[in-house]
C-alpha cells in the first residue's frame, strides 16, 4: 500500500491528550488488594459485546453498566462495581500534547479527535468538563463512539473520521496508546504511533510532519 503526503492528524483522546486511566484502574486494584489489570482482563472477555463495549456505543445506560460489569468481574473471581470504574476515567492533560495539537493545525493539517467514549450527564458542566470542551475544540471533528454506534477498532469508526475530513486513510497518521485500535488503523493504510511515553510519541510525530514538538 502506497502512502501519500499526511494531509490529517488523527487523535485518541484518553491515553494520548489525557493521561491514560490504566493507572488509575492499577491504583484502585492495588489498593483493594486486587490482582493487577484485573479491570483490562474483564475489559478484554468479549470485547465487542461486553458491558465495556455496550455502553461505549452508548447501548446500555450507565446504571446498566454499573451490574453488567459487577457480572463480568465476579465471573472472573473479584465482584467490581461498573461505578468504580467509570469514577477512574478522568486522567490528567497533558500539556505537551495540547501544544502539539496547537502546532499541527497552525501548520495547516486537518485534525480529528477518535475517541471510544461514554456518555456523561450532569446538571451544570464542571470545571473538567469545560478544560476537556476546549481542547475539543481544537479539533476540526470529533468521533465519539457514544454517538456514532461504533467504536475503534470496527473500521467503520475509522471510516467515518477519514469521511468528515475529507481524506483517505493513506493521508493520515493515527495516535493511540491501544495496539489493537493502532492495528486497524494500520490495515487500512495509515501511519501509526503507539503513545506510552508522551515525549517518544511526539518525537515520532515529527519524523511524519516534519514539526519540531
Amino acid at each position: 500500500m502506497t502512502h501519500q503526503p499526511i494531509r490529517a492528524v488523527l487523535w485518541d483522546f484518553g491515553g494520548v491528550i489525557l493521561s491514560s486511566p490504566f493507572e488509575a484502574f492499577n491504583r484502585y486494584e492495588a489498593d483493594r488488594g486486587l490482582p493487577q489489570d484485573i479491570i483490562r482482563t474483564v475489559n478484554a472477555q468479549n470485547p465487542d459485546s461486553n458491558a465495556w463495549a455496550l455502553l461505549e456505543r452508548n447501548d446500555v445506560t450507565p446504571t446498566e453498566f454499573d451490574a453488567l460489569f459487577a457480572a463480568e468481574s465476579e465471573s472472573l473471581g473479584h465482584r467490581i462495581p461498573g461505578a468504580d470504574v467509570l469514577a477512574l476515567l478522568s486522567g490528567d492533560v497533558r500539556p505537551a500534547m495540547v501544544r502539539a495539537l496547537d502546532m499541527v493545525k497552525e501548520a495547516g493539517f486537518l485534525m480529528a479527535c477518535l475517541t471510544n467514549n461514554v456518555v456523561v450527564v450532569s446538571p451544570e458542566p464542571t470545571p473538567r468538563q469545560a478544560e476537556v470542551a476546549d481542547i475539543m475544540h481544537k479539533f476540526h471533528h470529533v468521533v465519539e463512539s457514544s454517538k456514532v454506534g461504533c467504536r475503534k477498532p470496527e473500521p467503520r469508526f475509522y471510516e467515518i473520521a477519514c469521511e468528515l475530513l475529507e481524506v483517505q486513510p493513506t493521508e493520515c497518521v493515527f495516535l493511540d496508546d491501544l495496539g489493537i485500535n493502532l492495528k486497524t488503523a494500520a490495515a487500512m493504510g495509515m501511519r501509526t504511533i503507539k503513545v506510552g511515553d508522551p515525549t517518544i510519541a511526539l518525537k515520532e510525530l515529527s519524523g511524519h510532519l516534519g514539526l519540531q514538538f
